[in-house]
Order: C-alpha cells, then structure tokens, then sequence
C-alpha cells in the first residue's frame, strides 16, 4: 500500500491525512466541494507549523 484516499477534509479527515501523510504515504484528500478539501489542506498546514513551532516536528524543505 502506497497511496491512500481520505473522504471527508473535516477536522478528522484533515487529521488523518496528516497522521498518513506523516508516515510517508501518498494521500490523496477528497470531499464534495474543493472549497472544502482548501480548508482541509489549510487545517493540515496550521497543525504542521505549529508542531514546528513548538520543536515536536522538524521544518523541511
């Protein structure tokens, strides 16, 4: 298993893609609206800079 899908980018689906995503999968984020798969990627990209932030996560480019 390389790639996995996540249906739903609410606040559990937008977690458990980062958790994946964290493990080194390829995950593909998909609800009924792009309008909410945006929101979903921009709860996952506050969560990641704030682990940074707070050291628990290290920044890469």
């Amino acid at each position: 298993m390389e790639k996995i899908a996540v249906l739903g980018a609410g606040t559990m689906g937008a977690g458990i893609a980062q958790l994946i995503a964290q493990s080194g999968y390829e995950v593909y984020l998909r609800d009924i609206k792009e309008d909410y798969v945006e929101e979903g990627l921009e709860k996952i990209k506050n969560s990641l800079d704030y682990l940074v932030e707070k050291e628990k996560l290290e920044q890469r480019n």
